[in-house]
């Protein structure tokens, strides 16, 4: 078991760099597409969890992401590599961390190791107590992991379900939020043409 961890540990730290790069797309609030070198990077925020783009909340959390980072030169101090292949890391635009401000504002909870991060629990706290963002939507919000649990992905690409509807092609989305939700709510592989993870570029990736 020791071994395993320090192998683990190892893998992280090979991927730990910093770089700056420009956000190109924000798939929800906490995760975004930035453009490095001529590479599309997915990048899951650290330390935080946002509301799924179905959930209540969770237009509002990725709107708050788009007006502080699309289009803009940001600052990426890398952690690890998750197991969907994102990229986990810091981002920090003029020297603000973006993941802070995302729990500051009350647009996603505190997701730190084990929940231990004082620092990040101590932003929750203030959000909380003065009701910003979901906090003020309800008492008691649902958080992200629970969500994800009582809604699981099901596969619908050739027989999509009612609540996902029939649509399959980007021609047919009227915005990237939209195209977000049937390919990753509804698994709408399709959409994800060049399968970089970015579904209708034309609607997501801003030039």
């Amino acid at each position: 078991m020791r071994l395993l961890l320090l192998l683990a540990l190892s893998f992280n730290l090979a991927y730990a760099e910093e770089f700056d790069a420009k956000v190109i797309a924000v798939m929800d609030g906490d995760t975004v597409i930035v453009l490095h070198k001529g590479k599309k990077i997915k990048i899951r925020l650290a330390n935080i969890d946002a509301p799924e783009s179905a959930q209540e909340f969770g237009k509002e959390s990725r709107q708050a992401l788009v007006d502080r980072v699309l289009k803009k030169q940001v600052h990426i101090n890398s952690r690890a590599f998750d197991n969907y292949g994102r990229m986990v890391a810091e981002i920090s635009v003029d020297g603000h961390s973006v993941n802070e401000a995302q729990v500051k504002n009350g647009m996603a909870w505190e997701y730190s190791h084990f929940h231990r991060d004082k620092h990040y629990l101590a932003m929750q706290k203030q959000a909380q107590q003065a009701h910003r963002g979901l906090w003020g939507k309800s008492e008691y919000p649902v958080r992200p992991e629970i969500w994800r649990k009582l809604h699981p992905v099901k596969n619908h690409s050739s027989n999509l379900n009612t609540a996902c509807g029939k649509k399959h092609r980007c021609s047919q989305m009227q915005s990237c939020e939209e195209a977000y939700f049937y390919f990753k709510q509804c698994g709408v592989k399709s959409l994800d043409g060049n399968g970089d993870g970015v579904p209708c570029e034309s609607l997501c990736v801003v030039n």
